[in-house]
């Protein structure tokens, strides 16, 4: 692809579905690249929509809102950023040429849902995952649990993110609580929830896997060293890398991720979830864009997953390799307000080796994701400790 100059007839136009604080990142990528970029979300003064070209505020579920929003802009790339979208609308624009969607108008389907990308990956590709059934009903959850899936299991709706609605049940009792929050966490209206054993394994990582093209115009993989991450209600709150990884398990979680992003296609940045125990490898989920655990690439790479996204979705090089050991944590909002500031961040800039990055959110909530503290370290245990206290000292409340 050849890039134009913003704003000109000649521009290159990337819109982005969805502007949170990783559309964001990818907007601010792309602008560096001299790419003209239109950021769409469902609510005003989101991230990206701080320092896109032009903002547009949406219902990306509404398909015929969409349609006309995407033939009023007429981007060359049209790039999904969250799942809540009408994916129907971007299927047809992909086959009539009117955009080229990221990384297809089939992944973006595929993976909208958990029983779309579950289906590919356990029952089309044969990936060892780990024991889960669907339900649509209290009655229908609570017979998948004694019908196979067992206790102690987790509990997800189908269409969510960022561990919204997600629970474990430990026992009978936790069933109808689960499924309640499971309902209330949907990104979407419905009722249908995946259960899932829940598998007791050593480390679960996510490995960032991005297809580009090559210098012979074919599409080629690679792999960013894995990240480790820690949850909190199915929420990550901090993350590391390199996380390690035996080398038979490394390239059996390599091979799972090829298969995965080989079968959904198209160019551009996948963060592949997976479960590790000894040897052994479970695909978890994929998201075909950046991670929210991958933002610890900001400080631990060479080429950020923002900066491996952007190129790789405009055909150009990428390099994988990781520069120092580094971790994130989480700063949360800590209170409910429609404004907020930050206190001593200049303490928190004190530790050592650390950064932050403040989302611009324009409202806060407890435990609504306002920012990351990043930390470099001679090893991730270091690195680990710096970006805890990092963002430990960031004091958010209402302006």
């Amino acid at each position: 692809m050849n890039i134009g100059t913003p704003l000109s007839p000649g521009a290159t136009r990337v819109m982005l579905l969805g502007a949170g604080e990783l559309g964001k990142e990818v907007i601010i990528a792309l602008q560096r690249l001299g790419v003209e970029t239109i950021a769409v979300d469902r609510y005003e003064g989101a991230p990206g929509q701080q320092v896109a070209h032009r903002a547009h505020t949406l219902d990306m579920t509404d398909g015929a809102a969409l349609r006309r929003l995407i033939e009023q802009e007429r981007p060359h790339l049209v790039v999904p950023e969250i799942e809540a979208i009408a994916t129907d609308t971007l299927a047809e624009i992909e086959r009539e040429g009117l955009a080229e969607v990221i990384p297809t108008a089939r992944a973006a389907q595929l993976t909208m849902n958990r029983e779309g990308i579950r289906v590919l990956a356990a029952e089309q590709l044969e990936l060892p995952t780990s024991r889960y059934a669907f339900a649509d009903s209290l009655n229908q959850l609570r017979m998948a649990i004694d019908g196979g899936v067992g206790y102690p299991c987790i509990v997800k709706p189908v269409m969510s993110s960022s561990g919204k609605g997600q629970s474990q049940i430990d026992g009978p009792e936790d069933v109808q609580a689960a499924w309640e929050h499971a309902l209330q966490g949907g990104r979407v209206s419905g009722t249908r929830v995946i259960v899932e054993e829940r598998i007791e394994f050593d480390e679960e990582i996510t490995l960032l896997t991005v297809r580009a093209l090559e210098a012979d115009g074919s599409v080629g993989t690679h792999f960013c060293a894995p990240i480790g991450h820690r949850q909190e209600h199915g929420d990550y709150v901090e993350s590391w890398q390199p996380q390690p990884v035996a080398d038979k398990a490394l390239a059996r979680a390599r091979e799972i991720a090829r298969q995965i992003t080989d079968s959904l296609g198209g160019r551009g940045l996948f963060g592949v979830e997976l479960f590790i125990k000894g040897d052994r490898v479970w695909f978890s989920e994929v998201s075909p864009r950046p991670h929210d655990t991958g933002m610890v690439t900001m400080s631990s790479q060479w080429q950020n997953e923002f900066e491996l996204h952007a190129r790789a979705i405009l055909g150009l090089p990428v390099d994988t390799a990781l520069r120092e050991a580094a971790a994130s944590a989480v700063i949360y909002g800590g209170c409910e307000a429609s404004a907020i500031r930050f206190d001593n961040l200049a303490e928190a800039l004190r530790v050592p080796g650390s950064d932050l990055r403040l989302f611009g959110k324009p409202a806060a909530h407890r435990r609504r994701r306002m920012g990351v503290a990043l930390a470099r370290g001679t090893d991730i245990d270091q690195a680990r400790a710096r970006a805890r206290q990092c963002a430990a000292r960031v004091t958010p409340r209402e302006a």
